[in-house]
């Protein structure tokens, strides 16, 4: 079975940090590019970050967090991670880890997500 869960979200306050995991499995995880997407409350998804396959050379991440969230892959262990730091009110969100590249996450598989509420 093709699937993506997604784990690591919480409630934290404004300028703490967590670390989102998303483990795959059903596909051959090491040589897809992955991202990172999420939804606030009442807007539509946006796109956070995204990962090359391989050896994760080629990374991309939003200006709205860049600097702050850093995504990382263990192709050992068929899981993409997402360092969430400096968090602001404003991240508060589901995240979602997709199958595909900054162009191409939106045509195929997403986790069910994982909640982060940032608030103080």
């Amino acid at each position: 079975e093709v699937q993506l869960v997604e784990s690591g979200g919480g409630l934290v306050q404004p300028g703490g940090s967590l670390r989102l995991s998303c483990a795959a499995s059903g596909f051959t995880f090491g040589a897809s590019s992955m991202s990172w997407v999420r939804q606030a409350p009442g807007k539509g998804l946006e796109w956070v970050s995204s990962i090359s396959g391989g050896g994760g050379f080629y990374k991309n991440t939003a200006d709205s967090v860049k600097g702050r969230f850093t995504i990382s892959r263990d192709n050992a262990r068929n899981t993409l991670y997402l360092q969430l730091n400096t968090l602001k009110v404003e991240d508060t969100a589901t995240y979602y880890c997709a199958k595909g590249g900054r162009d191409t996450w939106s045509e195929g598989l997403r986790g069910q997500g994982t909640q982060v509420t940032v608030s103080s």
